[in-house]
């Protein structure tokens, strides 16, 4: 066994110092000469068209230097893959919420005053908000010019369902007719907010043709090659400056009014910096999908399925901009890592006039993972089969391929279902109203590109050169005891330099997101530090006249047969330069190499108010090896904790399109007495990625915890919430209701 100095020690963050004591700079931190305050009109319809807008009022208040509207920026279109959305309302407004109008002015109560002072005139059109009356024939359209959007394709028939992609295996029809059984239910989940501490912040100054940009996003060179196509400027007039980042979980890829801060600081000569507040994040931000779920299955007698149908409605909101792939996964999820040798999965995207959906913690996957795991849970009770025995008779083993069709190497999802079974006690007697439920979930690392460049210089210091911009998972932690335990130094003599999107060395760099740090950033920071160690050895072996092949590196010693020992920083003090390293990875490619998590929930309900109480939750992860204990608890932990949010409270309530949860006094979000008894189990390691076999944890914690709890509420008093969030009003209404049926 390897015994690593570095690797799988529990490390504390190498920047938490710096966020503690105040010295970590963030977007919102940033102070330019001259700099304005960016506010935006919103729009308070949630489909209409803008007959008149008049800015007079607001142009001529003292203090403010531009008023924008979208007759200053037509033709300019927003997106990461599909550009259907305008920067600023271009005579048409889909959701309540809308981009407007923006102004530029000395201060904040002069930009909100002004704001105040536009006057629109609309002309309200027919509205659809929910994904089955948007489809139905003569539904209003709410992109009729689709096809003409970059980034898309005309529709065969226009329809508000952009994208209906539909994968078959198997003799569908024939399974479904030879089934003793077909089971069919339909699930449905909200709208979840990221509910990050920081804000979307965007600052922009425009200097000598030159776009500098400080925001908070953790994706720089992507928005930059988004960003030529919106502002029309060349990758070269385009620089984001690195800040920190004040929390992500997928909100931050995409920053929300970035486009705007520019044609404002264009139009008014001057930086502008701009802050969204909490009412404008949720009303117009980019929160988790809607989605609706329909499932049709088949069983045999013994328990064995055959065939499933999957029909995944995603709720995309009033465009499609925000999805970095211009739609989400999810559907396959809702499949899962099942032996099912007939299937028919249809993901299917849908414009609503509503907020945009973006990206949130595993895409698609607590969506997809709460419908099937709630479905198979409901079909083994049906068919009086223990839920457990259920699942590992159709679990897939080394070799088989999972309902997707998907490729996974070494599936470890049964060992991983027993030992959370085992540490919870999944057999153990219960008290009355109290359940356990279990649920399944996995996810595959992000591919991507990635860089690196390691420095090791004459006074024993490294510095490792890296385009991450990370947004609060612990990345540059890990980063550093790569680079420590192949150069064989403490972890806190690794010193960083995190770089713009101006050159240098990560012009490429996809950036943090869907566990790609996993499997890009750390084999990156592996191989420059392998190739700064290369590079060091052949400046030793020069200098103390031997072969390279003789030089030995022990930590900072030198070793070579029959020499005196000596420090490497010694000796590069002598030749008095430096030796770097440089990688660049390529993994863009499909992996097939998968983490699973299963969770057990525990909970107790009182049926005569409905109210769920979640007592326990375990936890199993193969995890491959785990490079720093410390971080990699705090996402099972963070992530199981949203997870749980996701399933008994959080939830962007709407009225007739409108946002009504704009305050976290609305939006309930899991506060410490929430959080229940957390128990974690992790596979010894087994496979993985790269030099040290590792696997992402960002994504699997959240995904099976609310359908965890369903299940185990159904186990406690036998009824079944197919709806998310799980309330106590929604329970204690089922419970009424079964109680009413039997009399």
């Amino acid at each position: 066994m390897v015994d690593y100095h570095a690797i799988g020690t529990p490390t504390p963050r190498v920047d938490g110092v710096e966020k503690v004591t105040g010295r970590a700079l963030y977007a919102g931190d940033r102070r330019l000469p001259g700099m304005l305050t960016g506010r935006l009109l919103h729009s308070h319809r949630p489909h209409a068209r803008i007959v008149r807008i008049d800015t007079s009022a607001a142009r001529a208040l003292p203090g403010v230097h531009a008023v924008i509207t979208g007759d200053d920026v037509r033709g300019h279109l927003y997106g990461r893959r599909i550009k259907d959305m305008p920067v600023l309302a271009d005579g048409l407004v889909r959701y309540f919420g809308e981009r407007v109008a923006a102004v530029a002015a000395e201060d904040e109560e002069t930009a909100r005053r002004a704001v105040d002072l536009i006057e629109v005139e609309y002309k309200d059109l027919p509205a659809v908000f929910d994904v089955v009356d948007a489809i139905a024939p003569g539904a209003p359209l709410l992109h009729p010019a689709f096809g003409t959007y970059p980034g898309t394709q005309p529709l065969d028939v226009p329809s508000n369902a952009y994208d209906h992609t539909v994968t078959e295996r198997g003799d569908f029809d024939g399974a479904f007719a030879e089934a003793d059984f077909v089971f069919e239910r339909t699930f449905s989940t909200q709208r979840m907010h990221q509910a990050y501490l920081e804000p979307h912040t965007s600052l922009v100054s425009v200097t000598d043709g030159r776009a500098h940009i400080w925001t908070n996003t953790k994706a720089p060179h992507s928005i930059r090659e988004v960003l030529t196509v919106t502002l029309g400027l060349a990758p070269e007039q385009i620089v984001l400056h690195h800040s920190h980042i004040g929390g992500d979980f997928g909100g931050k890829g995409t920053p929300l009014d970035l486009p705007i801060a520019y044609f404002l600081a264009q139009a008014s000569g001057r930086p502008v910096r701009m802050v969204a507040d909490y009412v404008e994040e949720f009303m117009a931000g980019n929160p988790r999908h809607a989605t609706l779920t329909r499932f049709r299955t088949a069983v045999m007698r013994d328990g064995t399925i055959t065939a499933h149908h999957v029909e995944y409605f995603v709720n995309s909101g009033a465009y499609a901009a925000y999805k970095p792939g211009g739609r989400i996964g999810g559907a396959t999820r809702a499949a899962g890592p099942y032996r099912i040798p007939n299937t028919r999965i249809e993901s299917i995207h849908v414009y609503t006039n509503s907020v945009p959906g973006g990206h949130m913690r595993a895409p698609g996957g607590p969506q997809g993972v709460f419908a099937l795991e709630s479905h198979l849970d409901a079909i083994a009770r049906e068919l009086d089969i223990d839920p457990l025995e259920f699942r590992m008779h159709n679990l897939i083993a080394e070799g088989d391929e999972p309902a997707s069709g998907d490729q996974i190497t070494r599936p470890r999802v049964r060992e991983t279902l027993q030992a959370a079974a085992d540490a919870a006690g999944y057999r153990d007697a219960k008290a009355l109203h109290v359940g356990r439920g279990m649920a399944i979930g996995d996810h595959g690392a992000g591919g991507g590109v990635g860089n690196a460049e390691v420095t090791i210089h004459p006074d024993g210091a490294v510095t490792l050169g890296t385009a991450i911009f990370d947004q609060g998972s612990g990345t540059y932690t890990t980063l550093a005891q790569v680079v420590a335990e192949e150069l064989g130094v403490p972890v806190d003599r690794i010193r960083f330099e995190i770089w713009d999107t101006d050159g240098t060395g990560g012009e490429d760099d996809s950036g943090i997101g869907g566990s790609r740090a996993t499997r890009v950033n750390t084999v990156a920071a592996h191989a420059a530090a392998q190739d700064a160690r290369t590079a060091l050895t052949r400046v030793l072996a020069a200098q103390l006249g031997v072969a390279e092949a003789d030089v030995a590196l022990r930590g900072p010693d030198v070793l070579t047969p029959g020499g005196e020992p000596h420090t490497w920083a010694a000796i590069l003090a002598e030749v008095g330069r430096s030796v770097t390293g440089r990688s660049h990875v390529d993994e863009r490619g499909p992996t097939h190499m998968t983490g699973f998590a299963a969770q057990i929930a525990e909970v107790a309900v009182d049926p005569e108010t409905g109210q769920v109480t979640v007592l326990k939750i375990t936890s199993a992860h193969d995890v491959g090896r785990v490079l720093n204990p410390i971080g990699h608890q705090g996402q099972i932990n963070g992530g199981v904790i949203q997870g749980l949010g996701y399933a008994l409270m959080e939830e962007l309530t709407f009225a007739d399109g409108q946002v009504t949860s704009l305050s976290f006094g609305d939006y309930k979000i899991p506060t410490m007495r929430d959080v229940p008894q957390l128990t974690t189990v992790l596979l010894e390691p087994d496979n993985g990625i790269g030099p040290y076999q590792i696997k992402g944890i960002g994504e699997t914690p959240n995904t099976p915890v609310a359908a965890a709890i369903a299940n185990a509420i159904a186990d406690a008093v036998g009824i079944r919430i197919s709806d998310l969030p799980i309330t106590a009003e929604k329970v204690y209404r089922a419970l009424q209701n079964r109680g009413a049926a039997a009399q």
